[in-house]
């Protein structure tokens, strides 16, 4: 049947519309600055997911100054005109996009950068950014009144950046929700042993300077990245299970305290293997500087990062970290309870292990410390907020939840949910409904009761 010209042009103009509709709704977009977290919503970036860092750095201890070349391979999730990356204070000289110049701006602590042709969503691509200057540490209430980050030494720098100082020493979406593999490569003054996570690939000096390559082969979140500088003395094998082992201590500190730091962080790991589930890394290990004006430890994916020598139980929750922070990472930061409430109830199980004190006890004894009045029982566990996401609730509260889950469900079940957290998350993410879910699902049992007590009231519960 023939149509009329009327309807012809209907047609025409029916077709051109439905074409600008599809053209408009597939516009290239402008990445988001942050991905939305409330506690930190610019941080992370919108429209490409990282899937692998190569950072290239150059430290003098004597000025400060850090020199580097981050380069980035990410997948667009959208056809982008642009994107952001977190950097704060370092100034940038130069950035490409798949090795053409691009153009940039700076907005505070986001970098824009805007490619020559637009990046076609699902496809990867590479930037490289070169920066410079001096890394300031970041200091606030968040960690508990600690400076942390990029932090100077008598010889080097301490470097443990939980939970947004990542973008003080590299450009990246600085945020655990988008985890990447990592090569880290560090130039120093000879002397000095840069450390960093995963396997050392190679390590060599070079005129007036040495260099370290290490590789990171398992994905991480960019709090977790280290590249510690300073005298160390370093001792390597494999624990008694087999996994191979990297423990650094300054020599300072070698005779500061009686705990044997590479033994327990062997134990442990191998300990923790059994009851949390294969060793997620290809390496464990410590790094022990002396930088006692940070009077905190981190959970450093691969080799936990100490300040100083510390006690057998800091060793051990560090160490649980690896599983629960590290490779079962948030999904935002609210859910911090999932990494320390289940490193400092490790603690518990260490204690039960070694035959001095059960969990139950610990548990009794960490309830009863803390009267009804106290403002401990005031942090609403599973959202403890920004300037009270490290408070000790978080810690002590979160572990309080899981002996109590514990003898509700029996140990057959509970010890059954822990290595299968950490293996349906394993690499990834995950939030508190996805723990109460699977913990309802292995128990058989319904827990909302119990969880809503715990996590998401304030008060002292009752027993």
């Amino acid at each position: 049947m023939a149509l009329s010209r009327s309807a012809r042009l209907g047609a025409v103009v029916t077709a051109a519309l439905s074409f600008l509709t599809v053209a408009a709704s597939s516009a290239p977009i402008h990445g988001a600055p942050g991905i939305g977290d409330p506690y930190f919503p610019d941080l992370g970036n919108g429209g490409f997911d990282a899937r692998h860092y190569a950072l290239d750095i150059a430290y003098d201890p004597a000025t400060g100054r850090l020199d580097g070349r981050t380069t980035l391979t990410a997948r667009a999730t959208d056809d982008l005109a642009s994107f952001d990356l977190d950097l704060q204070q370092l100034q940038v000289t130069d950035v490409r996009v798949d090795g053409r110049p691009a153009r940039f701006t700076r907005d505070g602590d986001e970098v824009r950068v805007t490619p020559r042709r637009t990046l076609r969503k699902h496809r990867d691509f590479q930037v490289a950014v070169t920066y410079g200057g001096v890394p300031q540490p970041l200091s606030g209430p968040i960690v508990f009144g600690s400076k942390y980050g990029w932090m100077k030494t008598a010889d080097g720098v301490f470097v443990a950046c939980e939970p947004n100082a990542a973008s003080t020493w590299f450009p990246s979406s600085d945020h655990p929700a988008d985890k990447a593999t990592y090569d880290i490569r560090i130039k120093a003054p000879k002397g000095l042993t840069g450390v960093s996570n995963g396997r050392l690939v190679s390590t060599y000096d070079r005129g007036g300077s040495t260099y370290t390559h290490w590789r990171e082969n398992r994905p991480m979140a960019t709090y977790l990245a280290t590249a510690t500088i300073g005298k160390f003395d370093v001792r390597t094998g494999r624990t008694p299970a087999g996994t191979p082992i990297y423990v650094a201590v300054d020599p300072v500190l070698k005779n500061s305290n009686s705990v044997d730091v590479y033994g327990v962080t062997a134990a442990a790991t191998d300990y923790w293997s059994q009851v949390f589930g294969p060793y997620p890394f290809e390496e464990t290990g410590a790094i022990v500087d002396d930088m006692p004006e940070a009077g905190f430890s981190l959970e450093v994916q691969s080799k936990p990062a100490y300040s100083a020598v510390r006690s057998e139980g800091t060793i051990v929750h560090e160490l649980a970290h690896q599983w629960f922070g590290d490779s079962v990472s948030v999904d935002q930061w609210k859910d911090i309870w999932l990494n320390e409430g289940f490193a400092t109830y490790a603690e518990w199980l260490w204690t039960e292990h070694r035959g001095t004190r059960s969990a139950h006890d610990s548990f009794r004894a960490a309830y009863d410390a803390r009267p009804a009045d106290s403002s401990f029982w005031q942090i609403k566990v599973a959202d403890p907020q920004r300037d009270t996401m490290f408070a000790s609730a978080v810690y002590y509260r979160g572990a309080m939840t899981l002996q109590a889950l514990r003898e509700r469900i029996g140990d057959k079940a509970f010890f059954k949910l822990l290595p299968a957290w950490t293996k349906a998350h394993r690499y990834g993410n995950a939030d508190t409904a996805d723990f109460v879910r699977l913990a309802e699902r292995v128990s058989g049992q319904q827990l909302d009761d119990l969880f809503d007590k715990w996590l998401y009231t304030t008060g002292k519960p009752a027993l």
